[in-house]
């Protein structure tokens, strides 16, 4: 008589002989992953949201930059408004009086002196515009190498101006207490007492 053997995979189930109970290491570390995972889809999520943020942030900036250079620019252009306006004033002049002196009945020579003055005026108006104010140097004063630059000397009998501008070849110009350009001035030099005259030898002082 034949009996049936019947195999653990008959009916899908697993017979309780053929399983092992978990054990709690295996517990805690499937808890342990299950834990980290969770760590770090947090961490993505929050990867994600800073990213935006800087993104955000990134554009803002941008913006505020675009906004600061169209200030900027309107701030220049009325800075120039001025300028431009005594430029057109000095162009208008040279060129009318470029046409007054290429005309056949020219002024006479001695009105070039007040116009070239008259231009320089102009010129510096423009440049005070920007700041740049013409610093006054007289004749006399006393020399200032913060303010002065010597080109040249000139000899001078007078002791008080022996080291003081007797001249002045280019104005400076100035902003506040910030000196922009220095004046190009000559300076005064005592002139050299005459040299004594040669001493005759004794053989001649007897003739």
């Amino acid at each position: 008589m034949s009996s049936a053997h019947t195999s653990p995979s008959d009916n899908g189930a697993v017979p309780a002989a053929f399983t092992r109970p978990t054990s709690d290491a295996e517990i805690a570390l499937s808890d342990g992953l299950a834990a980290v995972q969770a760590t770090l889809e947090r961490l993505s999520a929050l990867t994600e949201r800073e990213h935006e943020r800087a993104a955000h942030r990134e554009a803002v900036i941008d913006r505020l930059h675009d906004d600061n250079q169209m200030l900027r620019r309107g701030e220049l252009q009325a800075m120039l408004d001025p300028v431009r306006t005594a430029l057109y004033r000095l162009h208008d002049m040279v060129r009318r009086e470029s046409g007054r002196w290429a005309a056949p009945d020219r002024p006479d020579a001695v009105h070039a002196a007040p116009l070239l003055a008259a231009i320089a005026d102009e010129i510096a108006d423009a440049l005070a515009r920007t700041g740049a104010e013409r610093l006054a140097v007289e004749p006399g004063e006393r020399f200032d190498p913060v303010r002065h630059r010597p080109v040249d000397t000139a000899p001078v009998t007078d002791l008080v101006l022996d080291g003081a501008v007797v001249a002045v070849r280019a104005d400076g110009f100035g902003q506040g207490e910030q000196i922009l350009r220095r004046a190009e001035v000559v300076i005064g030099q005592i002139a050299d007492a005459a040299p004594a005259p040669p001493r005759l030898n004794a053989s001649a002082e007897s003739i």
